[in-house]
């Protein structure tokens, strides 16, 4: 699911990081996402069994309120509107609640494979 990011090359550059930040924001903003209340892990694709393991470990409210914003999104994309300004989704309310859990799963998953492939040697006595 990991996907290859530019994201620790630029955060240890801070001259190239005070460049980015603005760009950054233009572009979150500039998606449209927040305007109909998402946040950016709300936009993940379901598809693989490793989000479908990460949904299903979120908590009950994190999963409630994920499947409302969905459905509200929906909704307003139905009727070509956006949602008031005080509904939107704010820069500081849209941090990353499901991208940590893919993150431990996928470390599991190669920690499972590492250890399936490791190779046991008996010593000689």
């Amino acid at each position: 699911m990991s996907t290859p990011s530019l994201t620790n090359f630029i955060i240890k550059r801070p001259w190239l990081k005070r460049w980015m930040t603005p760009l950054a924001k233009w572009y979150a903003d500039a998606a449209g996402y927040r305007k109909l209340g998402l946040k950016a892990d709300d936009l993940i694709p379901e598809e693989s069994d490793t989000v479908l393991l990460a949904l299903k470990r979120l908590p009950p409210k994190e999963a409630y309120d994920r499947v409302f914003r969905l459905r509200r999104a929906f909704q307003c994309s139905l009727a070509h509107q956006l949602l008031p300004k005080d509904q939107q989704t704010k820069p500081e309310e849209d941090y990353p609640y499901l991208m940590p859990i893919i993150k431990e799963i996928e470390a599991e998953v190669q920690e499972r494979d590492d250890l399936e492939a490791m190779v046991v040697n008996k010593r000689k006595s």
